[in-house]
């Protein structure tokens, strides 16, 4: 579902001036790499409507487009997880004060290599494998192999909402393999038999197999009735009210055309 591009260059896509030369017509865009392609199709989408206006867009996870929107220095920050009370405070410190926006929802989906035979796994094994209690594939009716933990590294929204939905705050275990993104994740469970990583569903395709939880397939239904345990929404937040261009841009992407966009990728959209 997600092209390869995504995968190799998610980290950083066209800078075409920094946020910190923000001019006229000039809209930075910095944080989750869960929204990233969200803000991409989009902002290509409203580009093409809006010539004069030019967005740059640019990953490195929740809390790098969280930080940069506390020291402004991006216009909008995406972010897969909802900012904090400290966070809020340290931005208002600086002169911000953040505006939330919900774009999408979401859920977050264990995977593993299409061999594995497992279909289903509850959060409590999740909780096992990732803490470093459950070490074989064998002790959850699988194969007779080493689990390979893939885990997002500290600064991704997606790990923050992993940590309190799963590890009920506990810490991941240190032999886990941290990636920088859901494409890195994606690509190292695909080339891995023995490994399992988690990533938002608008990630999954026939590279890896999503694994259902607690019996509860992700879906679109599953995450809109809040049955399925691992879901949330997915933000833009922006430094002050926004206004002009910017303003322009966030309500395309909650219009009619710009959550049609949303599910075209893969992910939720509000209605």
């Amino acid at each position: 579902m997600k092209k390869m591009n995504w995968i190799t260059g998610i980290m950083s896509l066209a800078m075409i001036f920094s946020a910190s030369q923000a001019l006229a017509g000039n809209i930075s865009i910095n944080g989750s790499t869960t929204v990233l392609p969200i803000a991409q199709k989009t902002a290509e989408a409203f580009m093409k409507e809006q010539p004069d206006v030019k967005i740059s867009i640019s990953g490195g996870g929740s809390g790098n487009g969280i930080k940069a929107l506390i020291d402004k220095t991006t216009d909008i920050a995406d972010s897969s997880r909802a900012i904090t009370p400290a966070e809020i405070d340290q931005a208002k410190a600086k002169g911000a004060n953040p505006v939330e926006f919900i774009v999408a929802f979401d859920c977050i989906v264990p995977v593993v290599h299409p061999t594995n035979p497992l279909k289903d796994i509850t959060l409590d094994q999740l909780k096992g494998i990732y803490k470093g209690d459950i070490k074989n594939w064998k002790e959850i009716g699988g194969a007779d192999k080493p689990i390979v933990i893939i885990s997002r590294d500290t600064s991704s929204g997606t790990y923050e909402v992993w940590e309190e939905k799963v590890m009920k705050k506990e810490r991941v275990f240190p032999g886990a393999l941290l990636q920088a993104s859901n494409g890195a994740v994606v690509q190292a469970v695909s080339s891995n038999p023995n490994a399992i990583g988690y990533i938002g569903l608008g990630y999954v395709d026939k590279s890896v197999k999503g694994l259902s939880a607690n019996g509860i397939v992700g879906s679109k239904e599953t995450t809109l009735n809040k049955t399925y345990p691992i879901s949330r929404p997915l933000y833009m937040y922006t430094p002050v009210p926004p206004a002009g261009d910017v303003k322009n841009f966030l309500d395309f992407v909650v219009s009619a055309k710009g959550q049609k966009l949303v599910e075209e990728d893969g992910f939720i959209p509000l209605k």
